[in-house]
């Protein structure tokens, strides 16, 4: 397995883990917090089944720096389409420029002489 099936798993890990974390703050609003914490508590599993893999293959390829960095722009490239699409939110120009600035932490982990993990 490659370094392809790391980004799909992170891409698949990371919606679960953000409809368990998010969703509940429109699905559950009128229920009790703990009613909400163990439903996000079940999402929240299966997010791990498949995110502890993706790392796994992922640290095969990439330095620690690096799939930290990989998996904070993936959360951002998930969450942004689940904010519009689902929560119905707004993105402003703040907002796309901190998308940005993540990005750009990425090129600085990925550029020349990061090298993979060895």
């Amino acid at each position: 397995m490659g370094a392809w099936a790391f980004f799909a798993g992170l891409m698949v890990s990371n919606t679960f883990m953000t409809f368990a974390w998010y969703a509940h703050l429109k699905d559950m609003n009128g229920k009790p917090w703990f009613l909400a914490a163990l439903v996000s508590w079940g999402i929240a599993f299966f997010e791990y089944l498949i995110q502890v893999p993706a790392n796994r293959i992922g640290h095969q390829h990439f330095t620690l720096e690096q799939l930290k960095i990989t998996q904070e722009v993936i959360a951002l490239l998930v969450f942004i389409p689940f904010a519009v699409f689902y929560m119905k939110a707004r993105v402003t120009w703040n907002y796309a420029a901190a998308g940005v600035c993540l990005l750009l932490a990425a090129w600085f982990v990925f550029r020349e002489g990061a090298g993979p993990a060895g």
